[in-house]
């Protein structure tokens, strides 16, 4: 990234930014030159991009099967995965990208590639050609997703910036809220082409609104050339620090069972439940308490630590995936006791996800940019290919995806012991995380 605030540049970081403030407070590394409410805007939407061209897409899996003649229906989850395997693996790319050639290029460019795709996915004829637009999606997303996360790094530090992030998360985590019932509407009125055009209407909105607000924050003689070995010894070193890797492999394995709930989700609420059309209404009950969960997280971690919060839900996440396991073995299983099971597991991946990549993060200060890049890359695309495995499993059943919750929770498990070096819930050295 363009400053470590915590490195000793700190102050000449900022006396080159015009602000002049004490060495050590860093909290402002340079005004973004929009007004803060915009800026937290722009980047929450940009964000939420992400989250849409999943979520949205979940009612219609069954009209774009039966449309695109997919005759084994766990294949529909290929819908998803194509998105996500775009979006994880582009990331390693775009991460020393922005940091060569500056932020505001990427942005804009990632947005008119997420564009395009969807224009391409509107038309497609058959599956081939609609996994390559979702592909192509994921992979414009994530340049997006990349720069706008550096735009905040390069803006802000401290407690300013997790004031950012608080909101952008905030957006972030009432799309899965609204996305399913969105695209329900879409389908009652039009055909599933149109959810597509939605996500269309949305990336040209955004490609608009930053190529005409968002300036460029990375100063050109700031930026790093794309040399080789500096990158390549960037990524061993993310890839080679213990506490980073434990945890990134650890958030892998916790999106692992994440993404196996989103690939059967529509299977298992409208083909065994029989919602039909309540299963937007439902699925968003759920995401509303994932929501309340990392909200909560953000208030008590300061207090409890990021391991005692997160190494606690990662232990109940388990226990609750193999007593959903148990339950569905046993044929005891009704939409009720399922809902409450998912719910509180859904509520324990709140005080996951972000604590495991703020710890992921700490030893990485000095190459955060590509760091952030192997975390989501590592992260996203192996948790989306770990959900994929189980959510070809579906048999009818919820079998599967207690199988998944318990399975990837004790490798989570496994994880964090090998970060910490055997311990949990206590750091390695005597501090608060």
């Amino acid at each position: 990234m363009k400053h470590d605030i915590d490195s000793t540049d700190a102050g000449t970081a900022d006396s080159a930014s015009g602000l002049n403030r004490p060495r050590g407070e860093g909290e402002v590394l340079r005004e973004p030159g929009i007004p803060f409410a915009e800026f937290v805007a722009i980047i929450a939407m940009i964000m939420a991009l992400n989250a849409m061209a999943i979520d949205v897409m979940l009612p219609a899996l069954p009209a774009i099967g039966d449309a695109l003649n997919i005759v084994e229906e766990n294949n529909r989850q290929l819908i998803l995965l194509s998105y996500l395997i775009g979006f994880g693996s582009a990331q390693l790319f775009f991460g020393p990208v922005t940091d060569a050639f500056g932020r505001r290029k990427i942005l804009v460019g990632g947005l008119a590639l997420y564009s395009l795709a969807s224009i391409g996915a509107i038309f497609a004829a058959d599956l081939d050609s609609l996994l390559i637009s979702r592909v192509l999606q994921g992979v414009g997303c994530a340049g997006a997703r990349v720069s706008a996360l550096s735009v905040v790094r390069d803006c802000y530090t401290g407690r300013r910036m997790g004031k950012v992030m608080s909101l952008v998360m905030m957006v972030f985590m009432a799309v899965p809220v609204v996305a399913p019932s969105i695209g329900q509407v879409v389908l009652l009125v039009a055909g599933w082409h149109w959810i597509f055009a939605l996500l269309l209407f949305s990336g040209v909105a955004m490609l608009v609104w930053s190529a005409y607000r968002m300036p460029e924050t990375l100063a050109t003689e700031n930026r790093r050339p794309m040399v080789m070995s500096t990158i390549i010894s960037a990524y061993v070193t993310a890839l080679t620090t213990r506490v980073s890797l434990g945890y990134t492999f650890g958030t892998a394995f916790i999106f692992g069972g994440l993404f196996a709930f989103l690939a059967m989700s529509q299977q298992i609420f409208v083909d065994i439940f029989d919602l039909g059309a309540l299963f937007p209404v439902v699925f968003a009950a759920i995401a509303i308490t994932m929501a309340v969960a990392a909200f909560t997280n953000a208030q008590l971690v300061e207090a409890i630590g990021m391991r005692r919060l997160s190494h606690g839900a990662t232990v109940i996440y388990t226990a609750l995936g193999l007593i959903l396991f148990i339950v569905s073995t046993f044929g005891i299983e009704n939409f009720w006791l399922f809902l409450v099971l998912v719910t509180l597991i859904m509520t324990s991946f709140g005080f996951m996800g972000a604590n495991f990549n703020a710890m992921a993060m700490e030893p990485l200060g000095a190459i955060a940019g590509t760091a952030s890049s192997v975390i989501g890359t590592i992260s996203t695309l192996g948790g989306a290919i770990l959900g994929y495995i189980m959510g070809q499993l579906f048999d009818g059943t919820t079998q599967p995806l207690g199988l998944a919750y318990a399975v990837y929770g004790l490798c989570a498990i496994g994880c964090i012991l090998y970060a910490e070096r055997g311990r949990m819930f206590h750091a390695l050295h005597d501090d608060q995380t």
